[in-house]
């Protein structure tokens, strides 16, 4: 276990010490060659103060009213039934729901 640990940390040394990384160097303007060209670089100044809020927008028209429906006719009376039969002596009882 030792020697993998050790094996592990020797390689990603190596692949450290692969890595390209290049240097910047920053030359001052009086330093500067005569080819170069200084450009002013914009920084953004501190936030300013939050605007209005802006006004309401106008509210449309309200819409019309639709025509009323017809009213439909009565339908016809129906026909009476006969009269029923006068019941026996059977008693029903019908228990209630729960």
């Amino acid at each position: 276990m030792k020697k993998i640990s050790i094996t592990i940390a020797a390689l990603f040394t190596l692949a450290l010490a692969a890595c390209d990384k290049p240097t910047v160097v920053n030359v001052p303007a009086e330093n500067a060659p005569a080819e170069t060209v200084i450009v002013p670089v914009p920084v953004p100044g501190p936030a300013g103060e939050k605007g209005d809020t802006g006004a309401s927008g106008d509210q449309g028209d309200a819409g019309k009213s639709g025509t009323a429906g017809a009213t439909g006719e009565q339908g016809a009376t129906g026909e009476q039934g006969a009269q029923g039969e006068t019941g026996g002596d059977t008693t029903i009882i019908i228990p209630p729901k729960e």
